[in-house]
């Protein structure tokens, strides 16, 4: 392993080297979070217990407790990864489009359809869990839509800046409202058959989101 200046071990990409029980105790909470995925996916719900995630991870229920003081906790490390490492995707996506075209895309992202029924049953079971975390825990599930909104603020920033949209553009406050339109309107997908007769689709997501920003 190289050395950072200080003469700590460092991991090939640059990452401080993990120690053995740190090691250990990472493996053991991506465990968790993994066995709580898989019930997700096949069950589509989040009523599941602590009890059901220990038993599929073959540990204790004293091991799962030394991780996360409740399935909420579990359940919201579980979003934050699965948002962080979406948006730092999306992100690189969209670093050489233009604003406007970046925009698009993030909606495409959040708004597609689930490519199994695996996935389909986490994205349902996450997706109206949410309203539980905004509920019970707003601060913290604000914590992990920030990447989400960072990157939509700087697509503003950059569509503000080329002339895309609006000079006068309060961008904290229009990224988390693109951002939370955007992730509302994904339960429309099947809604909207029974009140339009047609899905509303991404480009009628975006179509309205970005309505408020031209210039």
């Amino acid at each position: 392993m190289a050395k950072a200046s200080g003469g700590e071990p460092r991991q090939p990409d640059g990452a401080p080297a993990l120690g053995p029980g740190r090691a250990r105790a990472e493996s053991r909470g991506n465990s968790f979070m993994k066995s709580a995925l898989a019930i997700l996916g096949e069950t589509g719900r989040t009523d599941f217990t602590v009890l059901e995630v220990v038993e599929r991870s073959k540990t204790s229920l004293r091991a799962f407790y030394q991780h996360f003081a409740t399935k909420d906790e579990l359940l919201l490390a579980l979003i934050d990864k699965i948002m962080s490492e979406s948006t730092e995707r999306w992100r690189a996506e969209t670093s050489s489009l233009t604003a406007t075209d970046a925009l698009r895309r993030i909606v495409q992202r959040l708004s597609a359809p689930a490519s199994s029924s695996t996935q389909e049953g986490i994205n349902r079971g996450l997706t109206f869990y949410n309203d539980h975390l905004q509920e019970t825990k707003p601060r913290e599930f604000a914590r992990v839509l920030e990447p989400l909104h960072d990157l939509i603020r700087d697509i503003l920033r950059r569509g503000i800046a080329d002339g895309s949209f609006r000079s006068n553009i309060e961008v904290d406050t229009a990224a988390a409202i693109f951002m939370q339109t955007a992730l509302g309107a994904m339960r429309l997908r099947n809604l909207s058959r029974e009140l339009t007769g047609v899905e509303i689709d991404s480009d009628a997501i975006y179509d309205f989101c970005v309505h408020g920003l031209a210039s």
